[in-house]
């Protein structure tokens, strides 16, 4: 068993495979290796290496940041407060509207900022999920093949890249820009009373989340039913070819029929072992750009509580809203990570079910 793996290791450029693959992490969790990881995945023990990653240490550094701007935000806010109050001992009502405008330009200001870094950061790391998924799935599909999983790795191969290709470009180029859209919506609407379009910029944020959620289920029924049809030929296939293996070629019909087992059992224990390691550098993708999105979701959703006793009901309304803008920008990146580890969860299972028994 073991001369089989490192050969098939070999042969196949596993170790070429997990140098590039290793790119896309070695920023993130530099304690983090990525063959020892996939050698340890191959005994079924990967917890050593997963132990100290350094999670914590990210958590408290994306919060510290968010933390860091929301403080800046509730600076203004008490600041503008301040003079508000004594604006209004002086009964001076054109210095007030002015003292206002500039604090909402003030807060716009570093809410665009913010907003404009955070959707940089999610674009960037859809195209690397997609840039990776594009150098995993022609590996997959090659581990594949060696299974004898001819017939679904024939078709499932070029539906799996053109949708990864087709949904990563997708929302780059219309669901991002179509947040954008609600963003100014959100904004302009705060800005005045003589301009109220709450309402379209709810509906553009729940019309993102359906279109993600839509996509997901296509994905994935798509996968799973080609899956199942293609699995049972595959099957049927493998089964008569081991059959006829056995008992067509007389003396070494049985050894040979057995050595084919082996290898096939190789071959799938080195595709779980890539699929997993796939999951796990998604995962490491989109970790940080997740809990940095997570921690200027709830640092605006409480400032606006915070602030909501001494603020304008329209800077409090601001800041909901920033903070529902980065629960859609959470939601596209769940939405996209999860859809790449149901494809491969389900990939694995399919030619799993199909190995010659």
């Amino acid at each position: 068993m073991d001369e089989i793996l490192n050969s098939e290791l070999s042969s196949l450029g596993i170790n070429d495979f997990l140098i590039n693959a290793e790119k896309y992490t070695n920023n993130i969790f530099t304690n983090l290796n990525i063959k020892e990881l996939f050698y340890d995945s191959l005994s079924g023990n990967i917890g050593n290496n997963l132990r100290h990653i350094g999670i914590f240490d990210i958590f408290s550094r994306e919060f510290t940041e968010a933390t860091g701007v929301a403080i800046s935000v509730l600076i203004i806010i008490i600041i503008h407060s301040i003079f508000k109050a004594i604006i209004e001992g002086l009964d001076n009502s054109g210095v007030s509207k002015i003292a206002y405008f500039i604090q909402y330009l003030l807060i716009t200001t570093i809410i665009i900022n913010s907003m404009v870094s955070i959707i940089e950061i999610t674009k960037s790391t859809i195209s690397n999920i997609v840039d990776f998924m594009n150098l995993l799935m022609p590996f997959m599909t090659t581990l594949m093949l060696t299974t004898g999983m001819v017939t679904t790795t024939s078709i499932m191969e070029p539906i799996l890249l053109f949708m990864i290709s087709f949904i990563g470009n997708f929302i780059n180029l219309f669901i991002i820009p179509l947040l954008l859209v609600s963003i100014t919506i959100n904004v302009v609407s705060n800005f005045s009373d003589k301009i109220q379009l709450n309402r379209l910029s709810k509906f553009l944020e729940s019309s993102i989340i359906w279109i993600l959620g839509i996509i997901l289920t296509i994905f994935a029924s798509t996968l799973s039913l080609q899956g199942t049809l293609t699995n049972s030929v595959d099957t049927v296939a493998n089964k008569t070819a081991k059959m006829a293996v056995s008992n067509l070629i007389p003396i070494v019909g049985k050894i040979m029929g057995d050595t084919v087992d082996s290898v096939i059992g190789c071959a799938n224990i080195l595709k779980n072992s890539i699929g997993t390691i796939g999951i796990i550098i998604i995962i490491g993708i989109v970790i940080i750009p997740i809990i940095k999105i997570l921690a200027l979701c709830i640092t605006f959703k409480m400032v606006a509580s915070v602030t909501e006793v001494i603020s304008d009901t329209k800077i409090v309304n601001l800041l909901d809203k920033a903070s529902d803008s980065y629960k859609v920008l959470l939601a596209i990146l769940f939405s996209v990570s999860i859809m790449f580890i149901v494809g491969l969860s389900i990939v694995l299972k399919i030619t799993n079910s199909s190995l010659i028994r």
